[in-house]
Formats: structure tokens, C-alpha cells, sequence
């Protein structure tokens, strides 16, 4: 019996500005020449980054079209230092595959629309980590999160995590419950007989024989001991606030779509071995009460006797 959900596992990028994206792009393009010794006509350093910072004051004091013009000079610049380091280095030995990546994901980049229509190729939201993807979960104070859906799996009753998969692509909800269930008893070894999901999960077509599913709010078939179940369904959301509270869900600093994967893993069994540590030391504070009560009872009747020994 597991309850399951997804949150966001968030990067450890800044909030993706047009503008600073324009800007960091550049600034990985300038250092990577410099390192392979290619002299570029103008780095744009001075220039470009006061347009930076002129574009970020005029968005803050609501002047959107002198900050659109700051974005414009800053495309620019990013623009003449792709083409100038495509020249230089066209028919030149330090060309390496580094800087082929970072000329794509500039390009990209530069080319990108501020919105994206139906048939464009999905939007850069970082430079050194280009798999990031925007995700709207209609939060008030957080409407866009950055960074990859994770799957939650965990017990029902002691709410330890045995499942935390990283789902690139921002699938539905729905369409995650099977690869996160077949993870979740390969590492537990144990077949899931029952899982308790919101409403989000619904048209999961979730094909297993020997599972089965309830969503919250169902009303067919729902007896007393299932609406317990479903109402204990809701334990997994504190369950991800310890994740992103305690451990390191809310912030992943590992690299590439692996490191999204491991981070999710180790940030799981961290929160278990919180669980273990805690009960221990529980069970070694009541021991301790134990012996200290049965030492008094010991002293308080036989130390007349060992005194008078004495």
C-alpha cells in the first residue's frame, strides 16, 4: 500500500531573463575562446554587461521598451561574438567539442523567440545546464519552477520513501504512475497491491494485473477502510517538504539528466535515514529512563544493606 506524487525538482539556475540569458551566453563564449587562446575582435565585456544592468533597471522600474532595447544590444553582442569565434576558429586545431556545444546552445539562444509557438524547438532556460524545463504548477507565489517532475513513492503507514524518479520531459502525471510503481518494487523487492493518488493521476492506464489504483475523490466502490486509506494518501505531501526542506530536492546542484536521477535517489534515502536515526534515538532515550528508574529502585532498597556492608 504506497500513496504517490510528483513535485518539481528544482536547478541551481537563476530565473531565465531574456536579458541574462543573452548575457551569460556571451560571457561562456568569451572565457572558452580566451582558454583556447582565440583572439576575438571585442569580448564585449564593458559594454555588455552595463546593458545588462541597465536592461534589469529599466524591467524593475516598468520601462519595457528602453529595457527591450538593452535586450536588443545584448542579442547583438551575443550575435557578433558567435560569428566571430565561427570564423576564427574554422579552420583552426582548438576547435574541441566544448565549444561546438557551447556555439549550439548560444545559437539557440540567440534565435529563440520570447514565446514559443506550435512547431519551435523547446526553449534554453540555462547555459551550463541546457535539459532544464519550465514548469507551471499554478502556485501563487511561484508560478513557473525550474528543473525536472520527480515521482514520490512511499509507504502508507510509516511514510519512508521507496521510490523517487526523475521524469525529464514534463509528462503527465497520469502517464509517470507505472514507471514510478515498477521502480519503487524493484528497490523494495515487494509487489504494490494498492496506490493512493490525487486526481491528477487520473487516466493513468495503469496496466498491472495485481494493482489497484484509487484516486482521491472516488466515490464507487469506496468502503470505509479505503476512504481511511485515501484520506492517509495526503502523508506524502509533508513527505516532499521534508525532501526539499531537509535534503536537497529543492536545489540540485548535480549535472545533466544522471545527476537529476541521483539527486532524487540520495535525496530519499536521506530522508530514511532520518526516519532510522530519529527512532533510534527514541529507543535509546527511553532505555535510558528505564535504567535510570531501575538504578533508583535498586539503591532505594538494598542500599541500607550496602551501606551496613560497607
Amino acid at each position: 500500500m504506497v500513496n504517490v506524487d510528483t513535485t518539481v525538482q528544482d536547478k541551481a539556475v537563476a530565473f531565465p531573463t531574456d536579458a541574462r540569458l543573452l548575457h551569460k551566453a556571451r560571457v561562456a563564449l568569451v572565457r572558452h575562446a580566451k582558454k583556447l587562446g582565440i583572439n576575438l575582435r571585442q569580448s564585449y565585456e564593458r559594454v555588455g554587461l552595463a546593458s545588462f544592468v541597465r536592461s534589469q533597471r529599466y524591467a524593475h522600474a516598468r520601462q519595457i521598451n528602453r529595457a527591450n532595447a538593452q535586450n536588443r544590444k545584448l542579442r547583438t553582442y551575443l550575435g557578433r561574438v558567435i560569428r566571430d569565434i565561427e570564423r576564427r576558429a574554422q579552420n583552426d586545431h582548438t576547435r574541441t567539442e566544448r565549444l561546438d556545444k557551447l556555439l549550439e546552445i548560444a545559437t539557440r539562444i540567440h534565435s529563440q523567440p520570447r514565446k514559443r509557438s506550435e512547431g519551435d524547438p523547446p526553449k534554453l532556460y540555462s547555459v551550463h545546464a541546457p535539459q532544464v524545463e519550465c514548469i507551471a504548477k499554478g502556485k501563487v507565489h511561484k508560478q513557473y519552477e525550474f528543473g525536472v517532475k520527480v515521482g514520490i513513492v512511499s509507504t502508507s503507514k510509516e511514510s519512508f520513501v521507496i521510490g523517487a524518479k526523475s521524469l525529464p520531459g514534463n509528462p503527465y502525471d497520469g502517464h509517470t504512475l507505472q514507471a514510478c510503481i515498477e521502480q519503487a518494487e524493484r528497490v523494495s523487492g515487494l509487489k504494490a497491491k494498492e496506490a493512493y493518488t490525487d486526481r491528477g493521476y487520473r487516466g493513468h492506464g495503469c496496466s498491472g494485473s495485481t494493482l489497484k489504483v484509487w484516486i482521491a475523490g472516488a466515490k464507487r466502490g469506496v468502503t470505509a477502510a479505503i476512504h481511511r486509506k485515501l484520506k492517509r494518501r495526503n502523508a506524502v505531501e509533508p513527505v516532499i517538504g521534508h525532501l526539499k526542506s531537509d535534503g536537497r530536492l529543492a536545489r540540485n546542484f548535480l549535472k545533466g539528466i544522471e545527476g537529476d536521477a541521483m539527486n532524487a535517489l540520495l535525496c530519499g534515502a536521506g530522508h530514511n535515514m532520518r526516519k532510522i536515526l530519529k527512532k533510534l534515538r527514541l529507543l535509546c532515550s527511553q532505555l535510558g529512563i528505564m535504567l535510570r528508574q531501575l538504578l533508583h529502585n535498586t539503591l532505594a532498597w538494598h542500599g541500607p544493606r550496602i551501606l551496613q556492608a560497607i
